[in-house]
């Protein structure tokens, strides 16, 4: 089948894409905004890529079915096409669920944050055990190198994201999944343009445990209370708390995060000792040991299987140390995940030069709705440089005043790197945050410090 993919450089879609190859589709795709790493898989994959959103490209392809992604919308010269023609379409998530996931034992991982790094975890740890699961991931993990693939066995893992599923199905994606193991990592506000508030989100993730069964397994942080007040909606599956005085628990040996005992109910099942930090991580690791253990995974081999993860890229990925100069590449893009990537790396270096970099580019940015969290987010960065977008919409001027350590607004990348070039030296760490390409910053930095 030929099948053409609207918004195929998305995290999902991209992924998505290598899947239907693997399944033996020919699959050309479109995208507006194409780069790395996403853009690279695809190329690897033979993945035929097109600029924009033309009609031409689907008249090109002449596919049997378009997958539209949930970025696209009416308007779109691409989908009035495929409205106007008649052409057979169908979201992402549906796709999925109905031509890989149908049959199979689904771990999903859901929560406002740590959901790509989570999967990834989970799904390394299957793999060390010899379970050669399925999975799709929205990034790049480094144990594998690449998104996803299709695995030998009943299990697939997949990053359950509580964004909607195409402009004609306004669901949450992961209410298609049917997980039989599920993981709840948090719940925040989120999504400003597509949740009025707090309660449609619970109302989503109420939505998701619904369709867990009775003889599946639901794993949340025993701290949280929206989670809590969504489960309290109702619930029909066995929990497994992680945290503080939950089932599973975490003494740290380092403080940063990068060794630490796990124990089960009491019971010492193992240590971990890694390359990752921060107590976000620390949490993160104790839901996968859990969600393993579901599938018969022991928690000891799960922690030998830990100690041997790499990150996903994106997440606290050192790219490039020029003249000694440490840089950072984060997606984080949410105060909460801001603040805890800050308290990782302020933990793993102790009193260095921290100079944060970030771009306010999600829609719940270009709407304001975390405008309020983001000066106390950058507290552990001895300097703070935002870059404002040209589509912010809103003054990150007033944010920079509120920054309890100095902090500048940039309007263009030269004279942000300038400032950068000034402020860093050998021994100093950069840690550049953004959800998306940041006009290609990564690399002109490390040149300009090289």
């Amino acid at each position: 089948m030929r099948l053409h993919i609207l918004g195929i450089c998305g995290t999902f879609m991209g992924s998505l894409a290598v899947l239907a190859k693997a399944l033996g589709h020919e699959v050309s795709g479109s995208d507006a905004n194409v780069y790395p790493p996403m853009s690279t898989q695809l190329e690897a994959q033979g993945i035929q890529l097109m600029e924009g959103y033309s009609a031409d490209h689907i008249a090109l392809s002449n596919p049997d079915l378009v997958i539209i992604g949930n970025a696209l919308s009416r308007g779109n010269a691409a989908v009035e096409y495929v409205l106007n023609k008649g052409l057979a379409y169908v979201s992402g998530p549906q796709w999925l669920a109905d031509h890989v996931l149908q049959g199979r034992w689904v771990l999903g991982v859901a929560g406002t944050h740590g959901k790509t790094t989570t999967s990834s975890m989970l799904a390394w740890v299957l793999e060390y055990a010899g379970m050669a699961p399925g999975f799709l991931i929205g990034g790049v993990p480094q144990n594998f190198g690449i998104s996803a693939r299709l695995g030998a066995t009943p299990f697939f893992v997949v990053e359950a994201d509580e964004y909607d599923s195409a402009f004609f199905d306004k669901r949450s994606k992961f209410v298609h999944y049917r997980p039989r193991t599920a993981i709840l990592n948090n719940l925040e506000y989120d999504h400003a343009d597509i949740f009025p508030d707090l309660a449609a989100i619970e109302r989503q993730f109420h939505h998701l445990v619904r369709t867990v069964p009775g003889e599946g397994l639901l794993i949340r942080p025993h701290h949280d209370d929206n989670l809590a007040r969504t489960l309290a909606m109702g619930s029909w599956s066995p929990i497994q708390t992680t945290g503080e005085d939950g089932d599973w628990q975490a003494e740290l040996l380092s403080a940063d995060g990068s060794a630490f005992r796990v124990s089960f109910q009491g019971q010492v099942q193992g240590e971990v000792h890694w390359g990752l930090n921060g107590a976000h991580n620390v949490a993160n690791a104790l839901a996968t040991l859990a969600a393993a253990r579901h599938v018969g995974v022991t928690a000891e081999h799960g922690c030998a299987a830990l100690c041997a993860f790499e990150n996903v890229k994106r997440r606290m990925e050192k790219y490039a140390e020029p003249n000694g100069i440490s840089l950072y590449d984060d997606f984080a893009h949410h105060p909460t995940a801001i603040a805890t990537t800050l308290d990782g790396l302020r933990k793993k270096v102790g009193s260095a030069p921290i100079i944060a970099v970030l771009e306010p580019r999600s829609n719940s940015m270009k709407l304001g709705a975390h405008r309020d969290g983001l000066a106390d987010s950058v507290g552990q960065a001895d300097h703070v440089l935002w870059y404002a977008p040209a589509n912010l919409g809103w003054d990150l001027n007033e944010v920079a005043r509120e920054c309890r350590v100095p902090a500048q607004v940039h309007h263009n990348l030269d004279s942000l790197i300038a400032q950068i070039q000034q402020l860093t030296k050998a021994g100093s760490h950069v840690l550049i945050m953004s959800n998306g390409g940041f006009g290609g910053l990564h690399a002109k930095l490390a040149d300009a410090l090289a």
